[in-house]
């Protein structure tokens, strides 16, 4: 599956995918086990995540996003100040929590969470 290049790519981390919102209870399948450095994108349809030497995205499709929350925690991991994006989600009947660091920059991060609520909004 060949998804890129897109305009929106951007650096960032994915720290993890938490069950039911508790850090001890990570998710295992579907690639979303694995923590690491990538690019980032969305559009009309999901959230994708690639992290880099793989070779399929991580997707989160819009209609299945609950909520997106922020905090300095996630799955275990403390983001270093970072702010980490916490998309709330649903698969497979399982309430998921999958943590982003988009960017070290607060305003920044702040704007990215902004663009994907107005984003997951319309296409509700």
């Amino acid at each position: 599956m060949e998804l890129r290049p897109h305009k929106n790519e951007r650096k960032g981390l994915y720290v993890g995918t938490e069950i039911n919102e508790k850090w001890w209870r990570r998710y295992k399948k579907d690639n979303l086990f694995a923590r690491g450095n990538g690019i980032y994108w969305y559009d009309e349809k999901a959230f994708y995540f690639q992290r880099y030497l793989t070779e399929e995205p991580i997707i989160i499709p819009l209609k299945s996003i609950v909520e997106f929350k922020t905090g300095k925690w996630h799955a275990g991991i403390w983001g270093c100040g970072s702010p980490i994006l916490k998309i709330v989600w649903t698969k497979d009947g399982l309430k998921l929590s999958s943590g982003f660091i988009l960017s070290k920059n607060t305003e920044e991060s702040k704007n990215i969470v902004s663009e994907l609520k107005n984003s997951w909004i319309s296409n509700k």
